[in-house]
């Protein structure tokens, strides 16, 4: 979530623009900059990525 901010905020994009690049509405794309996780699923975020062309990973963190 934070990588997909940093690319909307780096390239300067409005919440609409960044929504029509990512196939969301600018309010998602808003509650997305607003860090309201809990309104996105895992494969909605990983489909937000993808279309800004980034490379998502998920790792399984080992108890310690």
């Amino acid at each position: 979530m934070r990588q997909i901010t940093e690319v909307i905020e780096v390239n300067g994009w409005t919440q609409m623009e960044a929504g029509a690049k990512c196939g969301v509405t600018q309010p998602r794309m808003n509650d997305l900059l607003r860090g309201r996780i809990a309104r996105f699923s895992l494969d909605a975020l990983v489909n937000i990525a993808a279309a800004l062309e980034r490379t998502v990973r998920v790792e399984r963190q080992h108890p310690k």
